[in-house]
């Protein structure tokens, strides 16, 4: 029996795990999924939490309710990918081989990348929205909290999400005004960007609707510390935006696993053929959603597109045929006002 493992059940892992289930033999391949939480988050929920429009349970499902019948869920920490023996040893001193490998272990935030940022106000006026404890804090803390000046900050690309960041502003508007508290908080964008998005027609639409909003914009503005004393972010020129309540999205980085085997970049994304989604290194490794370094948008309908393209080539690759050189990094994306 042939063992295809994925790694991460995330959105695209489990996208993966049903797509493969309908496709492949079951007395010829064993698909085995592994992942060391039990809980599956809808992270796009994350944005809403905040703002009182989602509760946790809406947020929050058990990993097994979306992984197929007949697909092998492996609840344990993985501690290293050996390529060359096409082996996963894991914490607890068991080993997995396998013959295909995919990898969907996503991007995390990285504060400790920034200085200060996760200082001695982290979770007390500095917030992320990014993981479901942060979003959980800032909720907590909006609810009492009495106005000022409110910062929504991006450290740098790529991030999940580019256009998150936006809509909590627009968002954070809403929210403000229904509490009747909008005239009390002046909301500050503060991107490393020139403009509010990564791409000129959305700058322009974008941009447009910050002004209507009434929503500051500082551009270019590439962070060096957090100043927790006096709450400022300060950039490397010098700039600085003072803050009562700020809400980061730090830098963003793959999993640390990739790290330790050796597999990843700078910023632990896996190098991936770009148009096929096979790892550059290692003919039998796969990458799909934020785990790989493309020059993509890390986002849940980018992971979706990709794992139609992927079941094809890994299908392909398993006859030895040429695999397809089709993903194009299509994205699709609303943005919530």
């Amino acid at each position: 029996m042939k063992k295809i493992v994925i790694l991460g059940a995330g959105t695209a892992g489990t996208m993966m795990a049903n797509h493969l289930k309908h496709e492949l033999k079951h007395d010829e391949w064993d698909i085995i999924i592994i992942d060391e939480r039990k809980e599956h988050h809808y992270q796009p929920g994350y944005l809403f939490l905040p703002f009182d429009i989602y509760a946790p349970e809406d947020i929050i499902k058990s990993i097994t309710e979306f992984i197929p019948k007949g697909v092998h869920f492996i609840n344990k920490r993985i501690e290293k990918i050996e390529p060359t023996t096409n082996t996963i040893a894991l914490t607890d001193g068991d080993t997995i081989t396998y013959d295909i490998l995919i990898i969907s272990t996503g991007a995390k935030i990285a504060p400790e990348e920034t200085e200060g940022m996760k200082g001695t106000e982290w979770h007390q006026s500095v917030f992320d929205f990014y993981t479901f404890e942060g979003a959980l804090a800032l909720r907590n803390k909006l609810r009492d909290w009495k106005g000022g000046r409110l910062v929504v900050h991006i450290t740098e690309m790529p991030i999940k999400c580019p256009v998150a960041p936006l809509e909590f502003a627009f968002l954070a508007d809403s929210y403000l005004k229904h509490k009747n508290m909008r005239d009390k908080v002046q909301i500050t964008f503060v991107t490393p960007l020139s403009g509010a998005f990564t791409k000129p027609k959305s700058t322009e639409a974008l941009e447009h609707l910050l002004q209507e909003k009434h929503i500051d914009i500082v551009s270019d503005f590439a962070i060096q510390e957090v100043d927790n004393a006096n709450k400022k972010i300060i950039d490397y020129s010098g700039k600085e935006v003072p803050f009562d309540l700020l809400v980061t999205v730090p830098t963003n980085k793959g999993d640390e696993l990739m790290a330790r085997s050796g597999l990843g970049d700078d910023l632990n994304y896996v190098p991936t053929n770009r148009t096929t989604l096979q790892s550059k290194n290692y003919v039998n490794i796969f990458v799909i959603g934020d785990a790989s370094n493309i020059p993509a948008s890390k986002a849940g309908s980018v992971a979706h597109f990709e794992a139609e393209i992927l079941t094809e080539n890994i299908l392909r690759y398993m006859k030895g045929e040429p695999l397809k050189e089709e993903f194009d990094g299509h994205a699709n994306c609303f943005i919530e006002t």
